[in-house]
């Protein structure tokens, strides 16, 4: 993994892409630093951290773009992935080194609250639960890139698809609130579901029984959840929608509230992303 770390960190600072994110990331946070500090005159840097967020659609696919769609499109995936390292360490050396440059990024706007401190007060609870947010957000969004890095060779491709997917992500909350709340509605949402895991379990085994028997599963389940409370349905979508938001828990950061909980689901969501590009690049070599 440490190898596959090197190469990448390496690469970044070897193609401009590397440069391109600090450039953008560091203007972005300048301005927002000069309009709410400077010329606001106030110490409430964690604005400036929660305003750059929103530009992560466009930063986010510089760092993720061309990890694996290169490797595809130079053809040099196949001595990586026949090479004696396993493709968990393979992903995980790639990632860390997108996230390390992220945390430089960040760790560097940290002399913008230093200053500020020198002519008066700070938040500072709330500074730093910012900062701890900010980083597990930008983490989460990283391995959403690493997986759809993986999923093309075209990079552009890649950057576009990871744009629309960070995007999405941050308009969640809007998309959940608009979404109807009705009983009947969740039902459907629910059918969808257990549709979409039967269809996942059968494209990843191959055997319909199994899939038969998940979607049966799921639908007893439903059944019997509706049976036993039919109120459980109501807003069942938006309550859906909204567990999967995550810029909505960057919010409680903000504040200075640092809730295990919201760590723990920054760092697993992380992870499923991870593990669904490994289990990507398995079946792919497979086949």
């Amino acid at each position: 993994m440490l190898a596959i770390y090197k190469k990448e960190m390496k690469a970044y600072f070897m193609h401009i892409m590397g440069y391109v994110f600090l450039s953008v990331f560091l203007l972005l946070t300048g301005v927002f630093f000069t309009i709410l500090n400077v010329r606001g005159a106030n110490g409430n840097f964690h604005f400036v951290l929660g305003e750059v967020t929103i530009f992560f659609f466009i930063l986010i696919p510089a760092l993720t773009m061309r990890l694996f769609s290169e490797e595809a499109s130079q053809k040099t995936d196949r001595l990586l992935f026949t090479s004696p390292l396993s493709v968990g360490a393979i992903v995980l050396g790639k990632y860390f080194a997108a996230l390390s440059l992220f945390l430089i990024g960040t760790l560097i706007t940290i002399i913008l609250p230093v200053i500020l401190g020198r002519h008066g007060e700070l938040p500072v609870s709330q500074i730093i639960g910012t900062y701890v947010g900010f980083f597990l957000l930008g983490a989460a969004c990283i391995a959403i890139g690493v997986f759809i890095s993986v999923l093309t060779e075209n990079q552009i491709i890649a950057a576009v698809a990871t744009m629309a997917a960070v995007f999405i992500k941050f308009l969640m909350d809007a998309i959940a609130l608009a979404m109807p709340a009705s009983t009947a509605a969740s039902l459907i949402f629910s059918g969808l579901v257990i549709a979409a895991v039967a269809g996942i379990w059968y494209n990843s085994t191959r055997r319909i029984w199994a899939a038969v028997i998940a979607a049966a599963v799921g639908l007893g389940i439903t059944g019997g959840l509706f049976l036993y409370n039919e109120a459980i349905f109501d807003g069942l979508i938006v309550r859906v929608l909204m567990w999967f938001s995550l810029f909505a828990r960057f919010e409680f950061f903000m504040r200075g509230v640092l809730n295990f909980s919201d760590i723990v689901y920054y760092i697993s969501f992380a992870a499923l992303f991870l593990y669904f590009t490994v289990g990507t690049i398995e079946k792919r070599r497979w086949r």
